[in-house]
């Protein structure tokens, strides 16, 4: 199968209690990936001088992140999707609190601000068995639930491993 090189961002940045906090979005209704929650980013575009400018592009184009507010803390393993794309995440620091987001209303239906510790509760977890278009037969996927929406799959993937060490403090936000 041929890989699909793409970015995200996973900006996060603390409140005024001191909570460190995720931005994600929701997907629109339309493509392969259609009302699910996500990170900022997209496919690599041949004017992206790398990935990271992918991943600030996207960003910037999906939800009005200004790149002048973010810093850069690490890249993050990549994380290979069933559907053919070849994923690298940036863990994003922003400067301040986010602003009111301008999204780009045909591909983001909502920006969802998820304080980190929502996370991690084991009571909004959950496993099932789900079967897709596309899918040859059901599988077990693993979810958060963040009120109507469901985040699984690659973005799972992605912030599953970083949820206890931002809660740990490990990188400064």
């Amino acid at each position: 199968m041929i890989r699909v090189s793409s970015a995200v961002l996973v900006p996060v940045y603390r409140d005024r209690a001191g909570e460190p906090h995720v931005i994600l979005v929701v997907r629109g209704e339309y493509g392969r990936h259609g009302g699910q929650v996500a990170l900022p980013g997209g496919i690599h575009s041949p004017r992206d001088a790398d990935l990271l400018a992918t991943a600030l592009r996207e960003a910037r184009e999906e939800i009005g992140l200004d790149p002048g507010t973010v810093e850069i803390l690490e890249a993050l393993p990549e994380v290979d999707t069933s559907t053919g794309y070849m994923i690298t995440p940036y863990l994003a620091r922003l400067s301040s609190e986010p602003p009111a987001w301008t999204r780009q209303e045909k591909e983001i239906a909502e920006v969802l601000d998820v304080a980190v510790k929502e996370l991690a509760r084991e009571d909004l977890r959950g496993e099932e068995t789900w079967q897709l278009p596309g899918w040859p037969g059901g599988r077990r996927v693993q979810f958060v639930r963040l009120g109507p929406h469901r985040l699984w799959g690659a973005t799972y993937r992605i912030l599953d491993p970083l949820i206890p060490r931002l809660l740990a403090g490990e990188w400064t936000i």
